[in-house]
C-alpha cells in the first residue's frame, strides 16, 4: 500500500498549510466566530452540495435557528421549510433529531469526543472530525469528497473511493498526513484545495502546492483518479400530481408524505399512478370538480437512483369539500398567504407557477 514515509508526510502537510496562508478561504460564514453548532450545521449542509449554494441557506438557517435550543424546539415543518431546495432531506430530519437529543440529553452542548459525536444521527466519522478540528482546533481527521480526491491523485489510489477497501486505505493516508497541531487550518486547507484546485475536472495542477509529490501529476494520470463508480442506467418512473384548487381558487391541496423515503416528511401534491383514474381519486374523497382536468407540461426530476417524470393535473372544486372526508395529513395551502412548510422541490416550482398565473 502506497503509504508515504514520515519525511514526505511532513512535506505534504506543511505545503498544504503554506498554501492555505495565502490562498485559503477564511471568510465563509461558518468560519466567523466558529463554534461546534455553527460548524455542525455547515458540514451537514455541505454534504454533496456546493459552497455557493449553501451560503444563503446557511445564513437564513442560522437567523431562524441560532442555537441548538431553537432548533430542538422548532416544529419539523419549519426546519424542512428552511431546507427546501437543498435536497437530501434526510439531512434536515437528522439535524432536527440530533438537536433534540443534544438539548435533552447533553444539556444543549454538542459532545466533544469523536465517539460521542458519531453516535448522533447524521454525524459520521468525517463530519465529527470536521466539527472537532474546525470548531475547537483539536486533532481530528476528515475524509470528505474533496480530501478523497486529493489523496487519490497524490497517491494514485486505485479503486472507487466508495468501496470499503479503498475507504480504509484513504483513511490511513488521511491520518498519516494530518498534523498533530494547527489542525483547524489544515482541515480547512484540504477542503479548499479539493474545492478550488484539485477539482473533479480540469484540476489546476500548475499552481498546486502538492505538484512535486503528486503521483498522478508526475505520471500524467490526473484524469484517471479518483476511479469512477460504474454508472448504471437510471430507470424512469412516472407519476401524476393532482393540483386541486378549492372553490375560491386561492388554496390548493397538499399532502404530507411519510416520514421515510423520497421527500420524507415534506409536503407535496397528492399523487396517483399514471394509469390510475383521476375521477376515482376524486370520488374516493367526495370531491366534485367544475371543469375538465387541465394538464400542464411534464416536469422532470432526478434522484440518485431513478428519474421521475411528473405529470401535473390542474383541477378546480365545484363546491367546498366535505369536512368529514378531510385527512389529518392534508393542508389547504393558501397561495396568497403561504404557511411555512417543507416542500418537495418540484412542488415549490409548481406553486410558483400557480402564484404567477393567478
Amino acid at each position: 500500500m502506497p503509504i508515504t514515509d514520515n519525511s514526505k508526510h511532513v512535506d505534504f502537510s506543511q505545503a498544504v498549510l503554506n498554501w492555505f496562508e495565502t490562498h485559503g478561504r477564511k471568510n465563509l460564514p461558518w468560519q466567523l466566530k466558529p463554534n461546534p453548532y455553527r460548524v455542525w450545521i455547515s458540514e451537514i449542509m455541505l454534504q454533496q452540495t456546493q459552497v455557493t449554494t449553501v451560503i444563503p441557506y446557511y445564513e437564513n438557517f442560522m437567523q431562524n435557528f441560532p442555537d441548538i435550543k431553537q432548533l430542538a424546539l422548532a416544529d419539523e415543518d419549519k426546519v424542512l421549510h428552511h431546507w427546501t431546495g437543498l435536497g437530501y432531506y434526510a439531512r434536515a430530519r437528522n439535524l432536527h433529531k440530533t438537536a433534540k437529543i443534544i438539548y435533552h440529553e447533553h444539556h444543549g452542548v454538542l459532545p466533544s469526543t469523536l465517539d460521542e459525536l458519531v453516535e448522533l444521527p447524521g454525524i459520521g466519522k468525517s463530519t465529527a472530525g470536521a466539527i472537532m478540528a474546525l470548531a475547537d482546533d483539536k486533532y481530528a481527521v476528515i475524509l470528505d469528497g474533496n480530501v478523497k480526491r486529493v489523496l487519490c491523485r497524490y497517491h494514485c489510489v486505485k479503486g472507487w473511493p466508495g468501496q470499503s477497501d479503498t475507504q480504509k486505505q484513504l483513511w490511513q493516508l488521511a491520518e498519516r498526513h494530518t498534523p498533530s497541531s494547527n489542525c483547524r487550518s489544515y482541515t480547512q486547507a484540504m477542503m479548499d484545495l479539493g474545492a478550488t484546485l484539485c477539482t473533479r475536472t480540469k484540476p489546476s495542477c500548475s499552481v498546486c502546492p502538492l505538484q512535486q509529490g503528486c503521483e498522478a501529476y508526475l505520471t500524467q494520470k490526473t484524469t484517471e483518479f479518483p476511479y469512477k463508480k460504474i454508472k448504471k442506467k437510471l430507470p424512469v418512473k412516472t407519476t401524476q400530481m393532482l393540483i386541486l384548487h378549492d372553490k375560491s381558487g386561492e388554496k390548493v391541496l397538499l399532502e404530507k408524505r411519510p416520514p421515510s423515503g423520497i421527500w420524507g416528511g415534506l409536503w407535496s401534491f397528492p399523487e396517483i399512478q399514471v394509469n390510475d383514474s383521476i375521477s376515482g381519486y376524486l370520488q374516493k374523497y367526495g370531491f366534485v370538480i367544475n371543469a375538465q382536468t387541465m394538464p400542464w407540461n411534464d416536469i422532470h426530476h432526478t434522484f440518485s437512483h431513478y428519474h421521475l417524470n411528473i405529470k401535473p393535473q390542474i383541477l378546480w372544486l365545484a363546491k367546498e369539500p366535505i369536512l368529514i372526508m378531510e385527512k389529518p395529513d392534508w393542508h389547504w395551502y393558501d397561495l396568497n398567504s403561504p404557511t411555512e412548510l417543507g416542500l418537495a422541490a418540484p412542488v415549490k416550482t409548481l406553486l410558483k407557477q400557480l402564484v404567477n398565473q393567478s
